[in-house]
């Protein structure tokens, strides 16, 4: 009789419990939006793109012998807002940004799941999502970069919230930026990626470093980040009366953050996104501006 040793495989079988699988209810929140856009007071081009969706999951009962309302489904809404900032010369920060977004849209639609609610928006599962999508992107950059040569050197910035009301993830490369607006103050939610950051975070002070607050140390596409960064991603709660803010740089080159936060103050997204961007402009507008506010309401 052969060794059983010789013949069998051991298996180890993970064990999650099941609470990991269902995330608790929260009260539901009321999503109010705005969007804005300009090209600015001095470049000739808009080369900013921004994006504001809605993804949905319903279930909807075709047969059953049971009771009418006795099972009843809720829908689940997710949220996703982007603003990317391209760069390149001439009109080719237009193309990337359209293609950083438009390379998101091609992905989420061939992604195999898409979170829609999370017991662990931290962990190292959602990382390796966020990582999977920088990774195709940057690849549709190269492989456009070696079809059309003179576009090589074209990049981005790319900013993004992913609402799953009460949570949220920021996704970070370059240096536009995400904003919270709580309590009636403004606080800076990103980092950004570049030289002036990195000398700021080593100790210098913030007046010494302006000169060196557009130099990039990570972005999308382009050869001049060849040690890219990761992308910044961070998560948190939201709560009804929260405001959200993304904007490309175009608007806080122009104005500080207490301008910001004056404007903030105001009831509609749409108005709030068009008088920031009269702000940026009336401060001298001298670069693309875009901006998108996002209000979290208790639904009534």
């Amino acid at each position: 009789m052969a060794n059983s040793n010789d013949d069998t495989a051991e298996f180890v079988i993970e064990t999650r419990r099941p609470d990991e699988f269902f995330a608790p209810d929260h009260p539901p929140l009321d999503v109010r939006l705005g969007a804005a856009t300009h090209p600015g007071n001095v470049r000739p081009h808009n080369e900013d793109h921004y994006a504001v969706f809605r993804r949905t999951r319903s279930c909807e009962m075709l047969l059953t012998n049971l009771s009418q309302g006795s099972s009843d489904f809720i829908p689940d809404h997710s949220y996703g807002l982007m603003v990317a900032d391209g760069m390149g010369g001439q009109s080719f920060g237009e193309v990337a940004s359209k293609l950083a977004l438009q390379t998101v849209f091609e992905l989420f639609n061939h992604a195999t799941s898409w979170v829609m609610k999370s017991t662990d928006l931290s962990g190292p599962e959602f990382r390796r999502r966020v990582d999977a999508y920088v990774k195709q992107i940057r690849q549709t950059f190269r492989e456009r970069g070696q079809a059309e040569p003179y576009m090589s050197r074209m990049g981005t910035t790319l900013t993004a919230a992913f609402l799953l009301p009460p949570h949220i993830v920021f996704v970070n490369i370059g240096d536009s930026r995400a904003y919270l607006f709580r309590n009636g103050k403004l606080d800076q939610v990103t980092r950004d990626q570049t030289v002036a950051q990195q000398m700021i975070d080593s100790g210098s002070a913030p007046s010494e470093v302006k000169r060196f607050r557009h130099i990039l140390t990570n972005s999308l596409g382009g050869h001049g980040h060849p040690n890219h960064e990761g992308a910044e991603v961070l998560h948190g709660d939201l709560r009804p009366g929260d405001r959200l803010l993304l904007c490309s740089d175009g608007l806080n080159d122009m104005a500080d953050d207490p301008a910001i936060a004056a404007v903030m103050s105001n009831s509609d997204p749409q108005t709030t996104c068009d008088l920031l961007v009269e702000l940026a402009l009336e401060r001298g507008g001298r670069d693309n501006v875009t901006v998108i506010v996002c209000d979290l309401l208790e639904c009534t």
